[in-house]
Parts: structure tokens; C-alpha cells; sequence
């Protein structure tokens, strides 16, 4: 192929496969015993949005709702989904299959911190073998009987995100950002490379759109105003939901609690969650 950059390891077909141009690439398969229903991936177009944080709250929705829920924290250079969630152990395994950490409240984790010997340990590899992790975790961990994967994905639109869109069953994404103009560009990105590989945008979450002040209840843009209903009807997306500020969020996320927190941000996911299905 003229586009070829004879590096094997970024591609998914023999050279002998791609006569007469791009063929499709084969989904992964699950293992035997897994059975995914709905698999929602939830990606940003850059870090500090919040991303794991609505992750989990989107995670102990479902739950709550009685379905049977996984999250796969497929940010293996930046995990955080086990500490939001309250795990501290770590994940076992038998020959060539890995099994998932359940918490407290059932949701069923795999993270990359779940396999290292310290959660501090950096995760300094580069994409094809970020990749290759990602494809792990899907085909090699016994994930069981569940109505429904959150992926928790790294920001951007590198190479993890492109192995996930080509190589597992996504049924679609739902994009975290905040109110700057910077982030509303950035999202376009990502709204555009889902065009791209041809995955539905079930939703928009725009995060820390606003505070509410605790004494006189009126509601500040601190991050500028809102433009997600525009660009949400530009593309013709029409689940949206705007989330608040809330420090109580955060403390539960640090105390890993993320799934237990009732505060402000939680009848707006539910609601979110509820339109998804």
C-alpha cells in the first residue's frame, strides 16, 4: 500500500489482506463465560474534564437501577477508576484469564492499577503495547454476565482510541467536557473522529457548567457560559446534561465513595442514563 509505513505492529491485517485497499477489521471476540449486553464508552477530547469521575457516577446509576454493571478503566497511563471506586485489591488470575475486582456495590473493575505491585508505578509504554493491553482486557479478563461496560478511555484521539473504535463492539460514546471554548473545539475532534470510524454519539455530558452558591442558590458560570446545546444540535445529538461544580463530588472520588455520593450531580446522570437505553 502506498500508505504503508512497514510497521506491522500498528496494523491490524496481513499486507496480503489489504488487496484492493482497506478491508474491514474483525471485531475482537469475548471470552467464554462473558456476555457483555451494551458496552458505552465515555471519552474526552482532553484531560481534566472530569471524565472518570462521570465514569463512575454513570456506573453506580445502572447499578442502582438493579442492572449488572462493568467498568473497564481503559486509561492505562492515567488510571483512576479503582481509588474513585473503593478498590484497593488486586486482581487475580488462572492460566490465561484474568478476573475483574468487584466493589462494594457489585460494579465489576479492571484497571491496569489492579495488576501493578504499587498504584503509583508509572505506565511509560508506548501505543502498540497500550493497545495490546486494551485487547487483553477485553479478551482475556472474565468479565461474567453484564447488562452493561462503561469504558472509562484516555483523552484525545491516539492510538488506545483507535484500537478501541476498530477492535471491540462499542454501541457508542458519550463525550465529557466543560463550558471554555478551547474544550468545545477539542470536542468537535472527537465528534468528528467518531464520525470517522462510524460510532454513535449517544450524548453529551458538559461538567463543571456551573456553581451553585450554597446560600442564595444563584448559579455562576465559572468556566464562561454554556454552548453544548449548540453544538449538540449541530451535530444532532439530542442527549445532553449539564452537571455542577461540586466539591462534595470530589471528596468522594478521593475517598473512593464515587458510587455511595447522592449529591447535586446525581438526578441529572440518572436521568442521562435512563435516555440511553
Amino acid at each position: 500500500m502506498p500508505d504503508c509505513d512497514h510497521d506491522c505492529s500498528s496494523c491490524g491485517l496481513a499486507c496480503e489482506e489489504r488487496e484492493g485497499g482497506q478491508q474491514p477489521i474483525q471485531k475482537l471476540e469475548q471470552n467464554e463465560g462473558t456476555d457483555i449486553k451494551k458496552v458505552i464508552a465515555i471519552v474526552s477530547g482532553k484531560g481534566g474534564v472530569g471524565k472518570s469521575s462521570i465514569t463512575s457516577l454513570m456506573a453506580a446509576a445502572s447499578a442502582r437501577r438493579g442492572e449488572k454493571v462493568a467498568v473497564m478503566d481503559a486509561d492505562i497511563t492515567g488510571p483512576s477508576i479503582p481509588k474513585a471506586l473503593g478498590i484497593t485489591e488486586k486482581a487475580t488470575g488462572i492460566e490465561d484469564v484474568v478476573y475483574p475486582v468487584a466493589n462494594r456495590n457489585g460494579i465489576k473493575v479492571m484497571s491496569i492499577n489492579l495488576l501493578l505491585e504499587n498504584e503509583t508505578d508509572p505506565v511509560v509504554w508506548r501505543g502498540p503495547i497500550l493497545g495490546g493491553t486494551l485487547q487483553q482486557f477485553w479478551t482475556d479478563v472474565y468479565w461474567g454476565k453484564n447488562d452493561v461496560m462503561y469504558m472509562d478511555m484516555p483523552p484525545g484521539t491516539g492510538d488506545v482510541m483507535l484500537s478501541a473504535y476498530q477492535l471491540l463492539p462499542i454501541d457508542g460514546i458519550v463525550i465529557v467536557t466543560s463550558p471554555q471554548e478551547l474544550v468545545e473545539m477539542i470536542v468537535e475532534k472527537s465528534l468528528n473522529m467518531a464520525d470517522i470510524m462510524n460510532v454513535p454519539v449517544l450524548g453529551i455530558i458538559e461538567n463543571m457548567s456551573y456553581f451553585k452558591c450554597p446560600d442564595c442558590g444563584s448559579e455562576h458560570a465559572i468556566f464562561g457560559e454554556s454552548r453544548v446545546e449548540e453544538i449538540a444540535a449541530q451535530y444532532g445529538i439530542k442527549n445532553i446534561a449539564k452537571l455542577p461544580i461540586d466539591p462534595e463530588l470530589a471528596k468522594a472520588c478521593d475517598n473512593g465513595e464515587a458510587d455511595s455520593y447522592d449529591g447535586i450531580c446525581v438526578p441529572p446522570i440518572e436521568e442521562f442514563v435512563s435516555r440511553l437505553d
